[in-house]
C-alpha cells in the first residue's frame, strides 16, 4: 500500500474513531449545551411560553372582585341668575366594587382552556429544543464531514500532481505519449475543482455551526454512540406516538378548543354578580347661603342579567368554536401522520446508511489494493496511465462516500431519536448549568393578584455573532503524499 493510500485511510479512520483529541477540542455534548443556553430560537420560544403562561391568570381575573374609584371636582365662578343656594365649587366621588358570582361557565371553561394551551406550549418548547438539537447535530457532523472532504481532496490533488510530474518525465524520455499527459492534466484539473467545492462547503458548514451554536467550531471530536435506538420501524413509531412533543402539543391544543365551545355557549346563559357602591357629594363650604350638608350613601345589591336576544352572535360563536375544534382534530391527525412518516423514513435512512458504511468500507479497502496492484502492473507495462487515474478516482470516491455515509447515518439516527422524543436536555446530560424548567414561571404567575407587578424588563439573552471571524477552509490535518504512476 502506498503512502498516499495509507494517508487517506488514516483520515477516514480518525474522523469517526474515538482517538484522543487536544485539550481545546469540543465535544458534541458541549456544542449542544452551548446551543441550549444561547440559541435565539430556543430563548425566543421560552419567552413565548412565558407569555402563554399569563393567559391562565388573565382568565382567572374574570372571576375575581373588581373595584374602581372615581372623583369629580368642579368650579362655578359665575352663574346667572345668581342664586345663594348654588355652591361655588363641589366635590363628588364614588367607590364601586363588584364580585362575579356566576357567568354561565365561561370563566371556568376559559381557565381550563388556557391551562391546556399552557401544556401545549410546554410541549411546543420541547419540540423546539429537539429541532434545535437535531440542527446542531447536523451542523456538527457537516463540519466534520466537510473537513475530511477538504483533507481528502487536498490529498487527491497532491497525488495527481505527483502523477502528472512523473508522467511528464516519462513523456520526455519517450516512454509515454502526449495523450497520457493530457489525461493526467485533466484529472488534476477536476481534482482541483473538487477541492474548491469542498472548501466552499466547509466554510458554509462552519458558518452554519456558528449560527446555531454561537461560537466557532474548534477541533470537533467524534460524536458518541447513539443510545436507545429502536429495534425496528414499528418500535420507532410506537415510541414516537407516545412521546413526540409535537403530537402531545396538538392533542392539548385540541382539548383546549373543546373548552372554547363551552365558553361560547356560556354567552347565552344568565350572569349573577354582587355589587356595592359608596358615594359622596359636598360643596366644600362654598354655598353663599350657608354650608350645605354633605350627602353620603352606600348601596349594596345583586345583579342578574338574562340575555334574551343578541343578534345571533352567540350561535355564530358556538359554530365558529366548533369549526376550530374540528380544525384542531384534523391538525392532530396530520401531526400524527407526519410523525409516523418521519419515524419510518428516518429508521429506513439510518439502516440504509449503516449498510452503506459496511459496504463502502469494503470498497475503500478493495480500491486501495486495486490501486496498489494497478500501479505495480503499470511499472511492468501491463497497465496504462488512464487505468491508474481511474483506480485513483475510484479510491477517492469510495472514501468520500464512506465519510458521507457516516455523517448521514449519525444525523438520521439522532433525528430518529428526536422524533421519538428521546433526546431532551435531560437525556443528553446537558447539565453544565441549571436546565430550563418551563413550569417554574407558570407556577409563579398563575395566581398573581397584583395589578402592579410588571416583572423585569426584557433584555436579549442570546449572544450576537456579528463579531465572529469570517470562516475559511483551513484544515489543521497534515497530509503527506507520495506516489508514482
Amino acid at each position: 500500500m502506498t503512502a498516499a493510500t495509507f494517508s487517506r485511510l488514516t483520515l477516514v479512520a480518525l474522523l469517526f474513531a474515538g482517538t484522543a483529541m487536544p485539550a481545546s477540542a469540543e465535544t458534541l455534548t458541549e456544542a449542544l449545551a452551548s446551543a441550549y443556553k444561547d440559541n435565539p430560537t430556543l430563548t425566543a420560544a421560552r419567552a413565548g411560553l412565558r407569555a402563554t403562561d399569563e393567559t391562565v391568570n388573565i382568565q382567572k381575573s374574570s372571576e375575581r372582585p373588581n373595584a374602581s374609584l372615581s372623583a369629580t371636582y368642579s368650579e362655578n365662578p359665575l352663574s346667572r341668575p345668581v342664586s345663594p343656594f348654588s355652591p361655588e365649587r363641589s366635590l363628588s366621588g364614588s367607590l364601586t366594587a363588584s364580585v362575579p358570582i356566576y357567568q354561565g361557565g365561561r370563566v371556568k371553561n376559559g381557565i381550563e382552556g388556557a391551562k391546556r394551551r399552557v401544556e401545549a406550549g410546554q410541549f411546543d418548547l420541547r419540540g423546539t429544543e429537539l429541532d434545535v438539537f437535531a440542527a446542531v447535530v447536523g451542523a456538527y457532523m457537516d463540519v466534520i464531514r466537510t473537513q475530511s472532504l477538504v483533507s481528502l481532496s487536498h490529498n487527491n490533488v497532491q497525488v495527481l500532481e505527483v502523477n502528472l510530474k512523473a508522467t511528464r518525465d516519462r513523456f520526455e524520455v519517450g516512454d509515454l505519449t502526449r495523450t497520457d499527459v493530457a489525461q493526467s492534466e485533466a484529472r488534476l484539473a477536476l481534482a482541483r475543482s473538487d477541492l474548491q467545492s469542498s472548501e466552499a462547503q466547509l466554510i458554509s458548514a462552519r458558518e452554519r455551526y456558528i449560527e446555531l451554536v454561537g461560537h466557532e467550531p474548534v477541533d470537533l471530536q467524534p460524536p458518541p454512540a447513539l443510545p436507545g435506538m429502536p429495534v425496528n420501524a414499528d418500535d420507532a413509531v410506537d415510541i414516537a406516538l407516545a412521546n413526540n412533543p409535537d403530537l402531545l402539543s396538538a392533542r392539548k391544543a385540541r382539548e383546549a378548543t373543546k373548552y372554547d365551545v363551552d365558553v361560547a355557549k356560556g354567552a347565552r346563559l344568565p350572569t349573577v354578580s354582587a355589587f356595592s357602591t359608596g358615594s359622596y357629594n359636598g360643596d366644600l363650604g362654598s354655598t353663599p347661603a350657608g354650608n350645605q350638608p354633605d350627602s353620603k350613601s352606600v348601596v349594596v345589591g345583586a345583579r342578574v342579567t338574562v340575555p334574551l336576544y343578541q343578534g345571533g352572535a352567540p350561535g355564530s360563536r358556538v359554530r365558529q368554536s366548533k369549526a376550530y375544534e374540528q380544525q384542531a382534530m384534523e391538525r392532530e391527525t396530520a401531526t400524527e401522520r407526519n410523525i409516523v412518516s418521519q419515524a419510518r423514513s428516518l429508521y429506513s435512512s439510518w439502516q440504509a446508511s449503516n449498510q452503506v458504511i459496511e459496504s463502502t468500507k469494503i470498497a475503500v479497502s478493495s480500491n486501495a489494493l486495486s490501486l496498489q496492484g494497478v500501479r505495480a502492473e503499470n511499472s511492468v507495462g501491463t497497465r496504462t496511465i488512464l487505468e491508474i487515474l481511474n483506480a485513483e478516482q475510484e479510491s477517492f470516491s469510495s472514501q468520500v462516500q464512506l465519510v458521507t455515509a457516516q455523517r448521514n447515518a449519525y444525523v438520521a439516527g439522532f433525528s430518529l431519536l428526536a422524533v421519538m422524543g428521546r433526546v431532551t436536555a435531560t437525556d443528553l446530560g446537558l447539565d453544565g448549568g441549571s436546565l430550563y424548567d418551563p413550569t417554574v414561571n407558570y407556577k409563579k404567575v398563575r395566581n398573581e393578584w397584583s395589578d402592579w407587578k410588571d416583572g423585569a424588563d426584557p433584555k436579549p439573552q442570546s449572544s450576537r455573532t456579528v463579531d465572529s471571524h469570517a470562516q475559511n477552509a483551513t484544515v489543521n490535518t497534515p497530509v503527506t503524499n507520495s506516489g508514482t504512476p
